[in-house]
């Protein structure tokens, strides 16, 4: 259980110190202060995650789900610190709007949560598509190295190492069973982090640097300040992190074989939206479910909801030991990279599956399918398509994943529900011609087409 939730961590550990490194050089903290800031979203992402799995009354999906600081709200944090005279209100202002954010997010959760019933496996099958498409290129910038502006950025050095990584962990896949098996990722990344040594890659000064004890004083940076900007533009994210937070809980609920009703969604909702209330209390961010997980369960088959909570007993731990912290934070980014090319691969590969059982007979189920995975690449392909849009319109737009789920879900409606569906059964392909609609109805094939037996 302890090797397993690690194996968690590690999966997430660059996504939970990304947002507030970034926020923290944006504002120009101190190399203490940015150590501090770091940690106590460690620290929150654990108690999120325990809310999540373990749960408290009508709190939590009760699900193998990792939560930690979500990526959504990065953009709208550097907007309020660069809109931000003085630089030591910008954190206050960001738990001020995130507080606020959450706590209607708590509120709104039973009704966000009857959205599920607009998510039948074609929706499905597709947003968790996208989830695992949308993910891919943050293992493949991984892989390339920590600094885009670096002279060895993309070099053959750190393409070798993820690639050393990514066969190592299948090598173990392929070749094992059992616990080895099962903790493929671990070690793989244990192994390539001691093959990047002799190249210089991997880097062991956090953990001389650290201390080993440091709790995360509430208010550290001032207490909170509301701002209706601010506001506004936290709780816009909020909308985006609850929409993602949904098809991930019905992308494991799949995975899980345990599928995620109305209920189980409100649950996690409140877990989530409540995690984040509570989480600038203690000097943390915004917290959602984290995506890259779905992949670990998916390819480990370790599906215990115990295990996850171990998982978060170490962020707790790495948040109150900044040594134990850093040694997570000695794997080098190419190592990651080579990693997470399985993990988020296994969850695109999960939508896949769904798709299949989404009956892709039908033509409208098809197009539905098209359109969806057309609009949520978009961000991917072409990351600068919206930069005519507002900041705000940018902020849901940039994220694949919400756009792809809405139009997923819109093209559902339209093309299954609303009116009456005379073609359905009709055409297998948009691209190929269909039979009479009198032979399709009454199952007599018309003259010019061959009698079926």
């Amino acid at each position: 259980m302890a090797t397993t939730g690690l194996q968690h961590v590690a999966a997430m550990y660059a996504g939970v110190v990304a947002p507030p490194l970034i926020v923290g050089a944006a504002i120009g903290l101190s190399a203490t202060d940015l150590t501090f800031l770091t940690g106590a979203c460690l620290f929150t992402a654990g108690l999120a995650t325990f809310l999540q799995t373990l749960g408290v009354w009508k709190i939590g999906a009760r699900l193998p789900f990792v939560n930690g600081v979500t990526f959504a709200g990065v953009a709208p944090m550097t907007a309020v610190v660069a809109s931000t005279h003085d630089k030591s209100d910008a954190l206050p202002i960001i738990f001020g709007a995130v507080i606020v954010a959450g706590l209607l997010g708590f509120l709104a959760a039973p009704v966000f949560c009857k959205a599920v019933r607009f998510f039948p496996p074609v929706v499905t099958g597709t947003v968790i598509t996208l989830i695992g498409v949308s993910l891919l290129p943050v293992a493949f910038n991984w892989a390339q190295g920590p600094d885009p502006a670096a002279d060895d950025y993309g070099s053959g050095t750190h393409l070798g190492l993820a690639g050393a990584t990514l066969l190592i962990v299948l090598l173990l896949r392929r070749f094992t069973r059992g616990f080895v098996k099962q903790v493929a990722v671990l070690l793989g990344l244990i192994v390539g982090t001691l093959v990047a040594i002799p190249f210089g890659a991997t880097d062991f000064g956090p953990v001389s640097d650290a201390a080993v004890v440091g709790f995360p004083t509430p208010f550290h940076f001032g207490t909170p300040q509301f701002h209706l900007a601010a506001i506004l533009s936290m709780c816009v994210v909020m909308v985006v992190s609850m929409t993602e937070s949904t098809a991930d809980m019905l992308a494991l609920g799949e995975i899980v074989e345990r599928p995620a009703d109305e209920r189980t969604i409100a649950a996690g909702l409140r877990a989530d939206t409540l995690g984040s209330a509570l989480s600038p209390l203690f000097n943390g961010f915004m917290c959602s479910a984290f995506a890259q997980n779905i992949g670990l369960v998916a390819m480990t088959r370790i599906r215990s909801r115990y295990v996850v909570a171990t998982g978060g007993a170490f962020l707790v731990l790495m948040g109150l030991c900044p040594m134990a912290a850093s040694l997570i934070a000695v794997v080098p980014r190419p190592v990651l990279g080579g990693a997470g090319v399985v993990l988020f691969g296994s969850v695109a590969a999960s939508g896949i599956q769904t798709l299949v059982r989404a009956g892709l007979d039908r033509d409208n189920n098809v197009l539905i399918v098209a359109v969806s995975l057309a609009v949520g690449i978009v961000p991917i392909t072409a990351p600068e398509f919206y930069h005519a849009f507002p900041e705000t319109a940018r902020i849901v737009l940039d994220s694949g994943i919400s756009t792809g789920c809405v139009a997923a879900v819109l093209l559902n409606l339209v093309f299954n529900h609303l009116g009456r569906d005379t073609d359905a059964a009709d055409v297998t392909h948009p691209m190929e011609a269909g039979t009479e609609l009198t032979g399709a109805a009454t199952g007599v094939a018309p003259p010019h087409a061959p009698a079926t037996p």
